[in-house]
């Protein structure tokens, strides 16, 4: 078969040439004729050449250079020293060249040239020139996107998808496939259901996408046994992953107004209390080794040029341990889209680089930053400093000297079996149950033998594996692809009609044969949805409704519908279903998020009772009015009687909603008791601490000393919570615990509820278990005032089980 690099090389190259592609490491040989007479493939690495690390004294004799007097090559020399060793050997020029994610190397110092870009957001994937598939390495382990993977609510899941994607991570790289550095994942919240990217995130809870940061993150990045060093700047790396978009980043292109040009207007209470929150737990608690900063302004200033984001809040207060990375041109854009401050090209550049900014997703660092310093605008002591902190970062991945633990993978450690069960397994425990009357479901294989299975996403493939994934204008793809109806059909006959021709539903001739399948099945499956021609990375949606005749499809074959019809939702944001929640004749509803390569598996399986659904929804879904109350780039979160605006996410809206956050359904049915419970919290104040004022309502009685500030507290005070869950159905299954705070009553803007801790348990029928949760006082009661202060109130918190199944008081004293 001819490869795809014997299609696309150019018959331009000379006689006998044998042209070396670097950062992917092919080798091309062309005879007198430029027909290629050889594709070199299976032993190269991004080294440019057969060896895996940089350092190799074997490599460097090939190389004819004496490893011995470069000093950045010594591994027994701190990572600091030697970073700063190889810097110092460069010339101006040739620091300059390794500033874009198209480093040049440094040939004479036996440096190759590297692609910093590559992506892992849920899998390997060929987006980003760093990642390359081809004839040796075809497919890469495709995971439910984050959304779904954020509906198990399982911690050690998360953890388990980033050991999973690093070790093929690490087998593409040893195949000359692949770089180290992974930029993702994204962890922005979604905080407006119109957002385009709510695919790529986990949710619209801080906490909640926190926790999934540091847990996707350790999985990224964790070497087993080297997760408690001491010195973080030395602490082995598996690869190095990246927190983004830093900071405030949810528009992208909605009724004309851009992410190139948006500039969000942040308070400094939303700011502390919900855009930062995630990056902040990603730093500190995943120690993530890159962050990206983001296209916007963020209150009049880019995101990436602001030295408060970057080196005060990055470095200084959360001491990132890693480099900061622009998103791809961002630099450019603060010139073509910001516009600011009428910025020339190095203006541009200088003010990045001061503020903090690393490297350049782009051109303009290698481009403009010689200009900007012969210009007096930026000291090559920045460029030095920015490039100590990405080579201290290669060096800590073994990208100089190796990592012996992963010297042996290569292309049999990628699509295992395991690994494909695995993405699997996470797109059933992410599945949520939303309606189950009677209950229909799960059906069974002896009453339910044949099957409608209608509606745009019944044999969908491409669209499983949302964004991000494989792009179809580049070679590669998952494992392989199980479509809803190649799940189906291993459960019952199906009786395939589309009834639309794409999710956008234009044509509805298509509905009629849709129709008739069911009016002959014993069960009528309708698969329907949004993709990414509807809700993308530059792509806001503009409702809250199933495109085009998407409905009438759905009312149509139910009205018909011999059998129960059970509705199959495969969207990321929320959509207004209420038509479908109240219609007696749609018996249940699951929603399934974009479930992967395996997604037609994973929801015949529950369709069918083989996994008991335990999903909750990451996300409110809000009615389809609620669009109309605010717009999408009003940023804030508090409800604004000024403007008429509700709250936005379930802690600041009230309103009502189609489902809430954190709902879903089950096979069986589980009661609470709580076991223990500390009804106080004393905290411990010092000389100098000092009472903090706090807004209280008008109608009741501030406390003498409302609260105390955080940061003067020690916070070494802890509550603990233990919750008997006991299932008291027929069905073995697993239960969501998810435990709220809700501050003093008479508080004023502040959140009507917070998250402060989840576990999944799974639980045999008629069995019970003990969840013990253990709570730090000021990270689970503080509130952030008006002004972006934490503080810790005093009085009577609540602590809320579930959806209020059961709740305790805590009282906070100081002393």
């Amino acid at each position: 078969m001819t490869s795809f690099l014997e299609k696309a090389v150019p018959k331009i190259l000379s006689f006998f040439l044998c042209l070396s592609f670097t950062i992917t490491s092919f080798v091309i040989c062309t005879d007198e004729k430029n027909e290629v007479l050889k594709i070199s493939t299976n032993a190269a690495t991004p080294t440019g050449s057969d060896f895996t690390y940089i350092c190799d004294p074997a490599r460097y004799a090939k190389l004819k250079l004496d490893m011995k007097s470069f000093a950045f090559c010594d591994s027994k020399l701190p990572y600091n020293v030697r970073a700063k060793d190889l810097v110092d050997q460069m010339t101006l020029a040739e620091k300059i060249a390794q500033l874009g994610n198209q480093a040049d190397g440094v040939a004479r110092l036996g440096l190759p040239k590297y692609e910093w870009w590559s992506e892992a957001l849920h899998g390997l994937s060929n987006v980003g020139p760093g990642t390359v598939f081809d004839n040796l390495v075809p497919h890469a382990t495709s995971f439910p996107t984050v959304i779904l993977t954020a509906a198990s609510f399982n911690e050690k899941r998360w953890r388990e998808i980033g050991q999973v994607v690093s070790t093929e991570a690490r087998a593409m790289y040893n195949l000359g496939r692949s770089g180290l550095t992974y930029w993702s994942p994204t962890i922005n919240i979604a905080r407006d259901p119109r957002w385009g990217r709510i695919t790529e995130t986990p949710g619209e809870d801080p906490f909640v996408v926190g926790t999934y940061a540091s847990n996707y993150v350790r999985g990224l990045q964790d070497v087993a046994g080297t997760e408690n060093y001491k010195d973080l700047n030395t602490r082995p790396l598996k690869v190095a992953a990246c927190c983004k978009h830093f900071a405030a980043y949810d528009v992208d292109n909605w009724h004309g107004v851009d992410r190139y040009h948006f500039d969000a207007r942040v308070t400094e209470q939303d700011m502390e209390e919900s855009f930062l929150r995630p990056f902040e737990m990603c730093v500190k608690d995943g120690d993530v080794s890159s962050v990206m900063c983001s296209y916007n302004r963020v209150n009049g200033i880019p995101s990436c040029a602001d030295p408060k984001l970057l080196r005060q809040t990055l470095r200084q207060e959360w001491n990132l341990h890693g480099y900061i990375v622009a998103d791809c041109d961002s630099v450019q854009v603060m010139v073509t889209g910001h516009k600011f401050l009428n910025d020339s090209n190095e203006d541009a550049v200088a003010q990045t680089l001061k503020a903090g900014l690393d490297l350049d997703c782009g051109a303009y660092y290698p481009k403009y930053v010689g200009n900007a310093v012969n210009q007096g605008k930026v000291r090559e002591s920045n460029i030095d400093e920015a490039l100590q902190n990405l080579y201290i970062v290669l060096l800590r991945t073994g990208y100089f000297d190796g990592l012996p633990a992963y010297k042996a993978l290569g292309k049999n450690d990628i699509c295992t079996n395991r690994n494909i069960e695995l993405a699997t397994q996470v797109a059933r425990e992410g599945i949520t149950l939303l309606k189950n009357d009677g209950p229909t479901l799960p059906l069974n294989t002896a009453t339910f033998k044949t099957l409608a299975v209608v509606g745009p996403h019944a044999n969908s493939t491409v669209a499983m594996i949302g964004n991000y994934a494989f792009d179809s204008n580049n070679p590669g793809s998952p494992c392989r692809y199980t479509s809803p109806i190649d799940g189906l059909s291993t459960y019952g006959k199906v009786n395939y009609a589309a009834g639309c021709g794409d999710v956008k539903c234009k044509d509805a001739s298509l509905i009629p044969p849709a129709v008739e399948a069911a009016k002959t099945a014993d069960a009528t499956i309708i698969v329907t949805g949004l993709d990414l021609s509807i809700e993308a990375e530059g792509l806001d949606r503009l409702d809250l409704l199933l495109p085009g005749n998407q409905t009438d499809l759905i009312n149509q074959v139910s009205a018909a519908a011999k059998g129960p019809v059970i509705l199959v939702l495969m969207t990321a944001g929320g959509v207004d279903i209420s038509f479908a929640k109240t219609n007696p004749k749609i018996k249940a509803i699951l929603w399934v998020g974009y479930p992967g390569a395996e997604g037609g598996r994973a929801i015949a399986d529950v369709v069918f009772g083989q996994y008991n659904p335990a999903g909750r929804l990451p996300i409110t879904w809000y009615q389809a009015d609620y669009i109309n109350k605010l717009p999408l780039t009003s940023m804030q979160f508090r409800p604004d009687d000024s403007q008429g605006y509700p709250g936005r996410t379930y802690k600041f809206f009230n309103g009502p909603t189609v489902f809430p956050f954190g709902f879903g359904l089950s096979y069986t049915k589980f009661n609470y008791t709580l076991k223990a419970t500390v009804p106080s919290l004393a905290a411990k104040l010092q000389r100098f601490t000092h009472c903090h004022d706090l807004n209280y309502m008008a109608n009741k009685t501030k406390p003498t000393c409302p609260a105390i500030l955080v940061s003067d507290l020690q916070c070494g005070e802890y509550f603990e919570l233990t919750v008997v869950v006991q299932n008291v159905g027929g069905k073995v299954g697993s239960e969501v615990v998810l435990v709220y705070s809700k501050p003093p009553d008479g508080i004023t803007a502040t959140y009507l509820k917070q998250l402060i801790g989840f576990q999944r348990v799974y639980i045999a029928a008629g069995a019970s278990q003990e969840v013990k949760f253990v709570f730090n006082g000021c990270k689970s009661l503080g509130i952030v005032d008006y002004a972006g202060n934490n503080i810790l109130p005093f009085g009577g918190h609540t602590i809320i089980v579930g959806d209020g199944v059961a709740s305790f008081p805590v009282q906070v004293t100081f002393h």
